[in-house]
């Protein structure tokens, strides 16, 4: 299954930024899946972008290790790991830290 999501494949300005669809992630057995509604722009989005200050880069080098922004999110849970406890399919949840 596909899903929208905004990606980049290298750090630099916003420029890099590209509205891309993307297979839909399953989640881990320790993770769980958000259907996220709204999202804000922070510091360690543009640290991210940017690959600055370079200790960012630890993460991903050359290339960004993760290909999607977004620290903080607003959303509902779509997907629960088998090992995840704390959430339940349906739950709204806001401020939860996103890494794809």
């Amino acid at each position: 299954m596909k899903m929208k999501a905004i990606v980049y494949k290298k750090y630099g300005p916003p420029d890099v930024l590209r509205l891309n669809e993307v297979e839909k992630p399953i989640p881990k057995d320790n993770e769980v899946l958000v259907k996220v509604y709204a999202s804000s722009v922070n510091v360690e989005d543009l640290d991210y972008l940017t690959g600055k200050p370079w200790a960012v880069r630890m993460i991903g080098l050359l290339k960004p290790k993760y290909k999607t922004l977004g620290f903080d999110v607003a959303g509902r849970v779509e997907a629960i790991g088998k090992d995840v406890k704390e959430f339940q399919c349906g739950d709204a949840r806001a401020h939860l830290l996103i890494l794809v």
